[in-house]
């Protein structure tokens, strides 16, 4: 795809942004024309609005965008699709060099198109780099979510656990990380047993990943990804209609390789392992079962309820494996269950954390980066809804109620004692729409945590 940002040319045509509070000033500043123009149309510099203002000849003269301060990461994402394929330039006024930044961000969010089954009719429109402001650092945060995008939006044919290795080496090869791709059957059976078991029906075999990179000594911190690459159920079969979506149900993963990538891109002052699982949870003759009992990495037994719970089986093998890394911080990323949609939506990214200082630190650049996340509590009293008369516990609570919760309590008995944790429970997928944010796969939580660990570690 061709980038959204070019360097300085005399062509650039001006993007003006305006706020309802400041449109008259800065109409007072545009040709007579002009300001005729935008009052006849009724402009008014709505957030995600925008406006193109004619020259005395006809041509395209400057571009009003209208934006919400409070959300500057939008500020030009509407003007992508909106605008003509010319050279742009961010006329910045009054704007911080920060805001500027996101608004880049913003832009390059709004060039993403996913090619690579169908190519779109026309050229987006290029932006001349805003003065000042750190390309680099524009250029991770576009290309982490433009990684985390692509992996969720190909569909399961061309994405199994093998391409998920692939796009992990992929990152190996560009940052200079070190890799192992774990992929033998009776290694996997010994040391990953409930993955093992969650991939033994799909004829693409599973694999676990562990990435690592940075330098010993420095705070470390695991990211785990759920990496479900296609979910059928298993033998509790979903219907036809919860199955369509399926591919996303290694979103998890994607963010994880999204988030690893930003790190490394960035050069984040901590040590970096990314563990993911990736599997297909099919159906066949070597299926696990309903009633089955399986052991996990770390020798726990777990009845299996419902094999439409398989994303917590493949967590707690990884998760007992970040705890051998004494890490300083584990966070995890899946698509883990229905319930956390019910309780905040598809827009926003429920969480859960062993650590409310940690948590807290999530809310601005949540807010910032508008980023939406939600804390949801880990309510030990819930623990009972797991019980199992054979096992140490089940996996997935029969009757139903606060679904996303007992998953999450699930994960904790796997989680390593006195380590700070944060679980996120997301839906990767935008149904709809909006400026920045296309529908398909989504990023959700990555700049949120990006924040929280610039603010715990430092920037790079």
């Amino acid at each position: 795809m061709e980038s959204a940002f070019i360097e300085p040319i005399d062509t650039a045509i001006a993007l003006v942004p305006a706020t309802p509070e400041t449109l008259d000033r800065i109409l007072a500043g545009q040709s007579e024309p002009g300001r005729r123009w935008a009052r006849q149309h009724g402009f008014t510099a709505k957030a995600g609005t925008v406006m193109a203002l004619p020259a005395a000849d006809g041509d395209l003269d400057v571009v009003l965008v209208g934006y919400d301060p409070e959300q500057p990461l939008w500020m030009l994402a509407a003007a992508v699709t909106a605008l003509e394929p010319r050279a742009y330039r961010l006329q910045n006024g009054d704007l911080t060099e920060e805001t500027a930044l996101m608004a880049a961000v913003g832009w390059g969010l709004g060039s993403y198109r996913f090619e690579r089954y169908k190519k779109a009719k026309q050229a987006l429109p290029q932006l001349v780099w805003p003065e000042g402001v750190s390309q680099a650092r524009v250029q991770a945060l576009v290309a982490a979510h433009g990684l985390t995008r692509d992996l969720i939006n190909t569909p399961s044919a061309d994405l199994m656990p093998e391409q998920l290795v692939e796009a992990a080496q992929a990152l190996v090869v560009e940052f200079g990380a070190t890799m192992q791709a774990l992929g033998d059957a009776d290694a996997l059976r010994a040391r990953y047993p409930c993955i093992h078991a969650v991939g033994s029906a799909s004829a693409f075999g599973p694999r676990v990943i562990e990435l690592n990179w940075g330098e010993v000594g420095r705070p470390h911190v695991v990211l785990v990804g759920k990496g479900v690459c296609f979910d059928s159920g298993g033998l509790n079969l979903k219907p036809g209609n919860s199955m369509r979506l399926m591919k996303k149900d290694m979103g998890g993963a994607a963010i994880a390789l999204g988030l690893a990538r930003l790190i490394m891109a960035l050069a984040l002052p901590i040590r970096l392992t990314l563990l993911v699982g990736a599997v297909e949870n099919a159906v066949g003759s070597r299926a696990f079962r309903p009633g089955d009992v399986l052991r996990p990495r770390n020798g726990k037994t777990v009845e299996i309820d419902n094999t439409d719970a398989e994303g917590r089986l493949v967590l707690a093998d990884l998760l007992v494996r970040a705890g051998e890394c004494r890490p300083d911080l584990v966070i995890d990323f899946a698509t883990l269950t229905g319930a956390a949609r019910v309780a905040v939506g598809t827009e926003i990214g429920a969480f859960f954390s062993n650590d409310e200082n940690l948590a807290a630190l999530l809310a601005e650049p949540a807010r910032r980066w508008d980023d939406p996340v939600w804390p949801l509590p880990l309510h030990l009293p819930y623990r009972h809804l797991l019980d199992s008369d054979v096992a140490d516990l089940v996996n997935s609570s029969p009757g139903g109620f606060a679904g996303a919760i007992t998953a999450a309590l699930f994960l904790q008995e796997f989680v390593p004692e006195g380590v700070p944790w944060l679980h996120f429970d997301v839906m990767a997928w935008n149904t709809r729409a909006r400026p920045g944010r296309p529908k398909g796969g989504e990023a959700m939580g990555l700049r949120a945590v990006l924040g929280l660990l610039e603010t715990r570690y430092g920037r790079g």
